[in-house]
């Protein structure tokens, strides 16, 4: 007989390991949450991750699919109804395995596995951060290439020429004498370099600070048809009491399951506005109890 390639096998066989991780998977899906021990817990993780997979699909192919390991329909309406909406937005990790004190008894290492069923947090892609960071780098360059060209002497403008000590001395010039000079004359005098007037200084450093309080300002995000603002305390506009939520793209009716969770910046009159918006319902339409019957 062949030897399992994941470790020990569960149960007394490959039949019996099947249906000992097609029970746990029908568990889960029911339950959202199961305790059992760290090795199962560790087995039925790829297979529920996978059928959750199927679920997400939401065809009738992939529901047969499913059936030929989770026999419940009950259990597999609600996997292709209210689970694989959730999941929509995650591109994968949809299991969480959390390890707890060990079993009375035989000391068994115990977990709880458990769906990740928060809503995915939006972050930025990896292609537009390292665009950012060589934008960023470039910037840098050229001002490095700038600056040589600042401390280049220019005539009649009211601006000390850096001439340096040695060179004043091949070529027969007097070094200007210090101790008189003004405190930027006298460092462009000793060849440092050629600083322009302290009013032009100042000028200079308004327009960057400027420049770069504009940069820090976070971008204002433009406001959907049929939309309102945000309040400044974040309680609801009169009359629109739909959440909308601009990293996600979806909205959420009050009394659904994540409503008081949402951080909202905009607010809808109802569903129907929301959607016409181009915003999706949170978990799907009936978590979202968009019909009126519901």
């Amino acid at each position: 007989m062949p030897s399992p390639t994941k470790g020990p096998r569960l149960g007394g066989g490959p039949a019996h390991e099947r249906l000992i991780l097609a029970n746990l998977a029908t568990a889960l899906f029911e339950h959202d949450s199961i305790t059992t021990t760290e090795a199962k817990a560790k087995r039925v993780r790829p297979l529920a991750e996978r059928l959750i997979t199927f679920a997400k699909r939401g065809d009738l192919h992939a529901r047969r699919r499913v059936m030929t390991v989770v026999r419940d329909k009950n259990v597999v309406h609600r996997l292709f109804v209210e689970i694989a909406p959730d999941m929509a937005e995650r591109p994968g990790g949809y299991t969480r395995i959390t390890k707890i004190s060990p079993r009375k008894g035989d000391n068994a290492p115990m977990a709880i596995i458990e769906l990740v069923r928060e809503p995915v947090t939006a972050k930025p892609k990896r292609a537009a951060v390292a665009e950012a960071e060589g934008a960023t780098k470039r910037a840098a360059k050229e001002r490095g290439a700038e600056e040589p060209a600042a401390t280049t002497p220019v005539a009649d403008s009211g601006m000390a020429a850096a001439v340096p000590p040695a060179q004043a001395e091949d070529a027969g010039a007097e070094v200007a004498d210090l101790t008189t000079a003004e405190p930027v004359a006298a460092t462009a005098a000793a060849g440092l370099a050629v600083v322009a007037d302290s009013g032009e200084l100042a000028e200079e450093s308004a327009e960057q600070s400027a420049e770069k309080q504009e940069q820090e300002q976070p971008a204002a995000v433009e406001l959907p048809a049929a939309a309102v603002a945000a309040t400044a305390d974040g309680s609801p506009p009169e009359g629109y009491p739909v959440k909308g939520n601009a990293d996600s793209g979806l909205y959420h009716v009050e009394g659904s399951q994540w409503y008081d969770a949402t951080e909202a910046e905009f607010w809808f009159e109802d569903a129907a506005a929301a959607e016409a918006a181009g915003f999706k319902p949170a978990g799907g339409p009936e978590k979202q109890r968009v019909d009126d019957d519901a």
